[in-house]
C-alpha cells in the first residue's frame, strides 16, 4: 500500500508554519486559495516516521520540508509519495527550515533573476523590515553588494534601523527622510542602485524609481499598502526605467522543484552560519488564535509566528 511513499512526522519539538509570511501580497489579497474544508498549512518541517518498501534515500529519523511547499502542514501525520519531500541536513535551525522556502527564496531568486549583480553594486528597496526584506539586506551583503532601505515612520525608527544595520544594510531611511527633491544627494559613498524591490506601493514604490540609475529595474512582490504604483512618463522616457513583477509561486509551478532545492540547502547553509537570521516567535500550536492575530497586526508589530507541535 504503500510502496514508493513515506510517512511525515510533524511533532515537538519540530516546527511546521510560519504565519504572516510578506513575500505575496497585501494581507486579505491573494490569487490562490484552497477548497474549503481544508487543512491549513503552508511550510514546515517534519520527520520521516515510516517508509514504504519502495523508498530510497530516506530513512525513520530523517527531517524533511515539502518541496515545493504545498497546503496542509498543519497535521500530526501526513502520507505523500516520497518525491513530495526534500531532506534537509539535521543539524540545521528548525525554525529555519520550517520557514525558509516562501520569503528567503523570494529574496534569493529576486537577486538573481533580473539583472547580474556584482560585488560593489547596490540595491534599493521598500519594507525592508519584512522578512524578505531583511534576507535580501543579508543575502545582498554576502555577495558584496550593498543594500538601500527604506522603512516608514514609526515610534522607534531609530532602533528599527539600528536593528537593519546590524543585519548588514548600508543605508536605512524613513519615508519622510525621502521628502526631498534630489534623494540620490542622501547617498555617500554607494552607488546608484540598478535594482529595486517594491513590496508596498504607492508613494514607497515612487521612493524606490527615484534613487533607481539611469535603465534601472524595480521589481514588485507585494503590495502592502493596496496603492497603486504611479510612474512618471519620464521615469520611462528618459531614465528608461523597467517595471517587473515576481511571484514566487508561479515561478515554483513552472517545473522548478529540482532548481529550488539546492537553493533551500544553500539559503539553510547561511542559517546555520549565522549570516541569514529573521526575528521569529516560537507558539505553542495550542496557542494558535494569539499568534494569528500576532500575525494579523491585531497585537502591533510583532515577528513571524512559527507554530510549534
Amino acid at each position: 500500500m504503500f510502496a514508493s511513499k513515506c510517512w511525515l512526522l510533524l511533532s515537538i519539538p519540530l516546527i511546521s508554519i510560519a504565519l504572516k509570511s510578506n513575500a505575496d501580497g497585501a494581507v486579505g489579497v491573494y490569487p490562490v486559495r484552497p477548497q474549503v474544508p481544508a487543512v491549513g498549512g503552508y511550510e514546515g518541517v517534519g520527520e520521516v516516521f515510516s517508509v514504504g518498501s519502495a523508498v530510497k534515500g530516506l530513512s525513520p529519523g530523517d527531517w524533511v520540508i515539502p518541496s515545493p511547499p504545498s497546503s496542509g502542514t498543519w497535521q500530526t501525520y501526513v502520507v505523500k509519495d516520497q518525491s513530495v519531500w526534500h531532506k534537509i541536513n539535521k543539524e540545521s535551525p528548525m525554525e529555519y527550515a520550517a520557514t525558509i522556502t516562501v520569503n528567503p527564496l523570494t529574496a534569493l531568486r529576486m537577486l538573481e533573476d533580473f539583472i547580474t549583480l556584482n560585488p560593489g553594486d547596490a540595491i534599493v528597496q521598500n519594507g525592508a523590515t519584512s522578512i524578505v526584506g531583511q534576507c535580501i539586506i543579508q543575502l545582498a551583503q554576502y555577495r558584496g553588494v550593498h543594500s538601500i532601505n527604506v522603512i516608514r515612520d514609526r515610534a522607534g525608527s531609530d532602533e528599527v534601523k539600528e536593528k537593519l544595520k546590524n543585519l548588514g544594510a548600508d543605508e536605512v531611511f524613513t519615508e519622510s527622510q525621502l521628502e526631498v527633491k534630489n534623494v540620490k544627494g542622501l547617498l555617500t559613498n554607494l552607488p546608484e542602485p540598478a535594482l529595486g524591490f517594491n513590496c508596498v506601493g504607492g508613494n514607497a514604490a515612487s521612493l524606490v524609481l527615484k534613487f533607481l540609475r539611469q535603465g534601472g529595474t524595480m521589481v514588485t512582490y507585494g503590495g502592502m499598502s493596496k496603492k497603486p504604483i504611479t510612474v512618471s512618463t519620464s521615469s520611462f522616457i528618459f531614465k528608461d526605467l523597467s517595471l517587473r513583477g515576481f511571484w514566487l509561486q508561479k515561478w515554483m509551478s513552472s517545473d522548478k522543484t529540482n532548481e529550488c532545492r539546492p537553493m533551500i540547502d544553500y539559503l539553510l547553509d547561511r542559517a546555520r552560519e549565522g549570516k541569514l537570521k529573521y526575528e521569529m516567535e516560537l507558539v505553542p500550536f495550542n496557542d494558535f488564535h494569539t499568534a494569528l492575530d500576532k500575525a494579523l497586526g491585531k497585537l502591533g508589530s510583532q515577528p513571524k509566528q512559527v507554530l510549534t507541535f
